[in-house]
């Protein structure tokens, strides 16, 4: 069998060294794509090459052009707006006949507004949901409460409300790009679930770990944990939401039960960690949508994993 080529976006970030350094094992060659000159990405990749940037109107003829005279065989988007210009763009792409790493159209949609989600579980009487609003109202909810992004990704632009003084920043925009949160207590009981979904829906794996997030909104301390009760709630979830491959659910733990924070419909920040533990959820992409493979639940490890900083030298 020829050796597959697969392309990761957004190769000097997080998401995408972590993809390609959970791809290391599996025979591929591997072309990283970054709009930096210097980056980490040439640690991990056979080959780097550097895009337009994703909003460019010469983004995806670039990406078409690539895919075609590389001969890829898989592309996988590891930042956000790649996520969404590829899903935008979806049967342009596919029509070079490679395999587009993509979750359901709709639920990319969806996610792509926390309101709009919010919304959308709230009228389907979804009952782990965090109360939310786009009412310019400082007495919606009792201090502290959360002021957020309808868009992004991570803990970015998020702030924590005590008094009316700071509310006023911000009330101009709630409802337009903002909304506002009830305050979720407990941050030292944040979960990220991971899950696998096959084609019609139905979680094939899953993992679940117990975080601490960094300043940057990543995961930066996380602790393999067991609970039936948060994969009961992602089950439930999946049979409205309807995704199929790498999905993330994340979640927090207050009095009442557990409470969701967000979904992400792509593969996580933390799946060099998660590989570490048992679950590569970078490889089930390939061997799925590329290769053809069932997923089976991998077993977990258990174990605690760490963040730190480190350099990588080229000469």
């Amino acid at each position: 069998m020829n050796k597959k080529t697969i392309l990761v976006s957004g190769a000097s970030g997080i998401v995408g060294y972590g993809i390609l350094r959970s791809l290391k094992d599996c025979d591929c060659k591997l072309i990283g794509t970054t709009i930096y000159e210097t980056s980490p990405a040439d640690c991990f990749s056979d080959i780097v090459l550097h895009p337009p940037l994703t909003k460019d109107e010469n983004y995806i003829p670039w990406l078409i052009d690539t895919i075609e005279k590389n001969k890829i065989d898989m592309i996988i988007p590891a930042i956000e707006d790649d996520m969404y210009c590829w899903n935008k763009n979806g049967k342009l792409l596919e029509k070079t006949g490679t395999i587009v790493l993509l979750n359901n159209f709709e639920l990319i949609n969806l996610c792509y507004d926390k309101w709009n989600f919010y919304d959308f579980l709230k009228k389907r009487n979804v009952n782990c949901l965090i109360e939310t609003s786009l009412e310019p109202d400082f007495n919606k909810f009792k201090t502290p409460f959360i002021i957020k992004p309808r868009t992004g990704f991570g803990s970015k632009g998020v702030v924590k409300i005590f008094d009316n003084e700071t509310f006023e920043k911000y009330k101009n925009d709630i409802g337009k790009t903002l909304m506002v949160q009830e305050f979720i207590e407990n941050d030292d009981e944040e979960y990220t679930f991971g899950a696998f979904f096959d084609k019609n829906s139905n979680m094939n794996a899953s993992i679940l770990l117990k975080r601490k997030l960094s300043k940057q909104g990543f995961t930066e301390i996380a602790e393999v944990v067991f609970d039936d009760n948060i994969k009961k709630e992602a089950q439930n979830l999946a049979k409205i939401l309807k995704p199929v491959g790498p999905v993330n659910f994340q979640f927090r733990k207050n009095k009442t039960g557990f409470k969701l924070l967000e979904i992400n419909p792509r593969i996580s920040s933390s799946t060099s960690i998660r590989k570490a533990f048992g679950y590569n959820e970078s490889k089930m992409c390939v061997d799925y949508f590329l290769l053809n493979k069932e997923i089976k639940q991998p077993e977990i490890k258990k174990g605690k994993a760490i963040r730190y900083t480190e350099d990588f030298i080229l000469q």
